[in-house]
């Protein structure tokens, strides 16, 4: 099961590097609005919505705004040209507020899973409101990890990719080695708080050998460091919010896609909740060096 799941994790890896790298923006974030719409269908499956139609209605409601986000700019100089204004150069950095809402919700499932986890699982949603949720969550990521790419480029992408991936690796191999105490055993009885502290150091070693790589000074690593750690923090409570919404559901996984893995949802949970935060972090880091 392991050599399945490394095989797996390889092609997969290689797979998305090449799209990091290859792709253009536009193309890219293609390439992730289809990886968001399979995720999509998954999800109308774990919140119980079996019929067709209901979840291609949900997959449409997640296209248009999209096409919306991804034309912006084009949306913009249109209705600059109808209205005969000059200048829209103003509204250039309207999107980059709608980050502050995923990062709130992420930071309100963390505070709310560390309080009360037997009471998140024992929680009664309608599936339309978990549904609303999903349209939220992958939708945000969609847009923002297009951004990242967009804005700061292939290799600033890629090292939050790994990031994740390296944090997750960690968890997983010191949890096996040194966890004792369950992280949250009502919800995911694998997890451990070493393999937590496994994760989050795992993230602060990334950033750090980033930083010398790239010479960056000492107040914009430690900036990066502390980034990285944060965001690997809320990637962890991101996998343990999509672990409640199956074990209400009473499935392992969300698909059956990815041998060895699972759905597309059970690989991208963390990258998911991560990706607004990152985006946010690096925003304001950009800021302050300029």
């Amino acid at each position: 099961m392991l050599a399945q799941r490394i095989i797996t994790a390889l092609i997969l890896a290689s797979l998305i590097a090449l799209a990091v790298f290859k792709l253009s923006s536009e193309y890219f974030s293609l390439f992730l609005g289809l990886i968001t719409l399979a995720a999509a269908w998954e999800w109308g499956n774990l919140v119980g919505v079996s019929a067709l139609w209901k979840r291609s209605v949900f997959l449409l409601l997640l296209i248009l705004p999209m096409l919306g986000i991804h034309f912006w700019t084009q949306i913009l100089e249109l209705v600059a040209s109808i209205f005969d204004w000059t200048d829209v150069r103003s509204y250039s950095g309207a999107l980059e507020w709608l980050v502050i809402a995923p990062i709130l919700f992420w930071i309100l499932v963390m505070l709310i899973i560390r309080k009360t986890p037997t009471g998140v699982l024992q929680m009664t949603v309608k599936p339309v409101f978990k549904m609303l949720i999903g349209w939220f969550v992958l939708l945000a990521a969609w847009m923002f990890l297009s951004r990242l790419k967009a804005f700061y480029g292939a290799e600033m992408i890629m090292y939050f990719l790994v990031l994740i991936w390296a944090a997750d690796i960690s968890a997983y191999f010191v949890g096996k080695k040194f966890g004792t105490t369950k992280l949250a055993p009502e919800i995911s009885p694998g997890k451990t708080v070493a393999g937590m502290y496994g994760a989050l150091l795992a993230g602060g070693l990334c950033a750090a050998t980033l930083s010398l790589i790239y010479g960056f000074n000492f107040l914009i690593a430690s900036d990066f460091i502390l980034l990285s750690v944060l965001t690997v923090l809320i990637s962890i409570y991101g996998d343990l919010f999509f672990s409640v919404v199956k074990r209400q559901r009473g499935v392992k996984d969300s698909g059956s896609l990815l041998p060895g893995h699972g759905g597309i949802l059970d690989r991208i949970d963390s990258i998911v909740a991560a990706a607004p935060f990152f985006y946010a972090g690096i925003l304001l880091i950009y800021k302050a060096v300029e």
